[in-house]
């Protein structure tokens, strides 16, 4: 027999190295906090939540807590429409809800105020987790799309908490770099109670991972719709920049600006209109500079437009935006609904670099034709499915990228044609809020009638 370990010891191993580099990074992650909390002041606030520091749950309170983590900005917008059905579902539960990053908290407290309970996840730690744990006692536990932390699963396991990974996705590189971990990825995955996939694709990577229980609901985002007075505040702007040709590029990110600006300039359609809205609210300013770089003139959202519109009102409609104004900047959170009702075209960020792509699904249910980039891999399926429907058009580099503005805005039926495809795709996709509530509620149910039954068991 050799000395080789065995598979099961190798990922024993390879757990412990990975606890083992926590504990050398959960000290630095302080320092990280606070060097970008120069930039963005919520990272040194709540600072101990992320080691699991939070005022316990009274031991009288025994309501079902369904805790659900959503990491940052896109995964806590994903949630709304599953948080509002569950709340619905069961009145009688609390919500929790998590996040990594200050804009993701921010963004909660924008859509649920004070109806739900929220917090820092903790580090990946057992001695944080655990401390978390047992302070919050969830009765499940939910993970949207891509989160997959191995302590957090192995000690929901411990706990009896079931752990759902919900909207899930796995891309073709993603799941290669993880194949590479062998047994130790298949652990990880298999930890899960439930694996709710987005996509028939992503059940079989997520499978081919280890995780159990799989089965294909759909696309969470399919469900988003704009609040009615983002729309009435967008219809306002729209109104208030007149019949210019206006496009927005939407959650651009580093980098991508600068070939965003280029097509601009190569675009040859007279007094068009460019809205232009960083994805990271730290880089307002830097975007700024950037577009007076170019030479461009610009306003600020904020600065033109400071007033919400009430929905369904005229009320607070800015001044009329000066024609000299060529680039209006984006610089507001949680807006993309307003901005895509004030355009004619949508440019999704994240996509002329090779970044992933961003969720071109709302710009779709706006009904706004869609332009995206050639780096997609976040978002294959739904992307690839919007450009096969006539909702979207796959552009390659900024000279392409100002070609396809071009000739859309030129060709008024092409335009009215693929809006009229963009929402139709967005309506057919619909449903997978109801779906994952079943699947949810099922199991919280059974989790609460197994507690109550151990809890009438003889001492």
């Amino acid at each position: 027999m050799s000395g080789a370990a065995s598979p099961s010891a190798s990922a024993a191993v390879l757990r412990r190295v990975y606890r083992a580099l926590w504990w050398i990074v959960a000290p630095l992650a302080v320092l990280r906090l606070y060097i970008r909390s120069r930039k963005e002041r919520g990272y040194r606030e709540h600072i101990g939540e992320r080691f699991g520091r939070v005022p316990p749950r009274r031991a009288d309170d025994s309501a079902p807590l369904i805790w659900v983590h959503a990491v940052s900005v896109g995964e806590t917008r994903a949630a709304e429409p599953l948080i509002a059905a569950l709340m619905k579902a069961h009145p009688e539960a609390r919500i929790l809800l998590t996040h990594m990053t200050p804009s993701g908290r921010a963004t909660g407290v924008e859509l649920f105020g004070d109806r739900v309970l929220r917090s820092y996840l903790p580090y990946d730690l057992p001695i944080l987790v655990r401390r978390f744990l047992r302070a919050w006692r969830p009765s499940l536990g939910i993970v949207m799309e891509t989160e997959v932390w191995p302590t957090l699963i192995d000690e929901c396991k411990r706990a009896d908490v079931p752990l759902v990974l919900t909207n899930a996705r796995m891309s073709e590189r993603s799941y290669r770099r993880a194949a590479r971990f062998g047994r130790a990825v298949r652990e990880v995955f298999g930890g899960f109670s439930r694996v709710l996939a987005q996509t028939p694709s992503d059940a079989e990577r997520l499978t081919a991972l280890g995780a159990r229980n799989v089965a294909v609901l759909g696309n969470l985002k399919f469900d988003m719709g704009a609040p009615p007075e983002l729309v009435a505040r967008g219809q306002a702007w729209r109104a208030a920049i007149g019949d210019r040709p206006a496009w927005v590029a939407a959650s651009t990110r580093e980098g991508e600006e600068t070939l965003v600006l280029r097509a601009f300039a190569a675009l040859n359609v007279p007094n068009a209109l460019l809205i232009l809205v960083p994805r990271h609210p730290q880089r307002f300013d830097e975007v700024s500079a950037l577009i007076a770089s170019a030479g461009m003139t610009s306003a600020r959202r904020s600065v033109w437009a400071p007033k919400p519109v009430a929905a369904g009102s005229g009320a607070d409609v800015p001044e009329p935006l000066p024609s000299s104004v060529q680039v209006l900047l984006g610089d507001s959170m949680g807006e993309l609904g307003a901005y895509y009702a004030a355009a004619d075209l949508a440019f999704i960020g994240g996509s002329l670099l090779p970044l992933g792509g961003q969720n071109l699904i709302e710009a779709c249910a706006a009904g706004v034709p869609v332009l995206i980039g050639p780096h997609t891999f976040n978002f294959t399926q739904a992307t690839n499915d919007a450009i096969a429907a006539g909702a979207a058009l796959r552009v390659q580099d900024p000279p392409d990228l100002a070609r396809g503005l071009r000739e859309i805005f030129n060709d008024k039926a092409r335009r009215l044609a693929m809006s009229a495809a963009a929402s139709a795709f967005a309506a057919r996709h619909r449903g997978a809020t109801e779906r994952t509530v079943s699947v949810l509620s099922a199991l919280l149910e059974e989790g609460e009638t197994a507690k109550h039954a151990s809890a009438a068991l003889p001492e």
